[in-house]
């Protein structure tokens, strides 16, 4: 997802990735693999503990990401610089809603069923390089991996309207909401009502691109370079 916002900035800014337990390379050892919310901005605040040098830093996220991004600048409001929402509203729109249902009813998908199913409805966009990446990150996913990718869609159908696990209203930082025009499972209503909710929010809607943003269109990073700049 960020790999070439990495090649991007890192120039100009120091930039911490990191993988939630069960996604990418993170791993749990022991306890439940399904993580709560609040288990998931522990994570975060003990990675920005550790990297962040008690500096107050900008945080960018995507989709499911940004609900956990706001619930941190709720819980820890002197940390934060600027809050990046991408591609996030309120709640899950009806498709977003039947495809999750369908892939929690039919639990036999395979991998490769599975990642065609998200390029399908959500990733039309993408370039054909980055659909077989996506093809290729679900067949390389482990058994505990895979059912956590499941209990996550679970977590996003059981949170049904985001002002009811997060007070959005008590985020005060500088927030930037990215939204692309053709995001079939984000509505742009939705969004504008997030956005109205927030007393230091600003939207940008993003013209021919859908929910993976820079990644139909790496030239849409010229819009981080301006978010990133007027955040400093």
């Amino acid at each position: 997802m960020w790999h070439s916002f990495v090649r991007r900035f890192s120039h100009r800014y120091r930039i911490v990735l990191f993988d939630f337990p069960n996604q990418g390379g993170g791993r749990i050892t022991e306890g439940p693999a399904n993580l709560s919310l609040d288990e998931q901005v522990d994570i975060l605040d003990a990675v920005i503990k550790r990297t962040s040098g008690g500096d107050r830093l900008s945080v960018c996220t995507a989709s499911w990401g940004g609900v956990v991004g706001l619930a941190y600048a709720v819980r820890h409001p002197d940390k934060l610089k600027s809050l990046i929402l991408a591609s996030i509203g309120t709640k899950a729109n009806q498709k977003m809603i039947d495809m999750i249902s369908k892939g929690l009813e039919t639990p036999e998908m395979d991998r490769s069923e599975v990642a065609e199913t998200i390029i399908e409805n959500f990733g039309q966009e993408l370039p054909p390089a980055m659909k077989q990446r996506i093809v290729g990150q679900f067949k390389r996913m482990d058994a505990a991996a895979f059912q956590a990718f499941f209990e996550h869609g679970s977590t996003v159908l059981s949170v049904r309207e985001l002002g009811k696990v997060v007070d959005v209203g008590k985020v005060h930082c500088k927030t930037i909401i990215v939204y692309g025009e053709n995001d079939s499972i984000v509505d742009f209503e939705d969004v504008k009502f997030l956005a109205s909710q927030m007393p230091r929010s600003e939207l940008r809607l993003i013209k021919d691109v859908g929910h993976f943003l820079h990644l139909e269109k790496e030239e849409l990073l010229d819009v981080y370079e301006d978010i990133l700049a007027s955040a400093c």
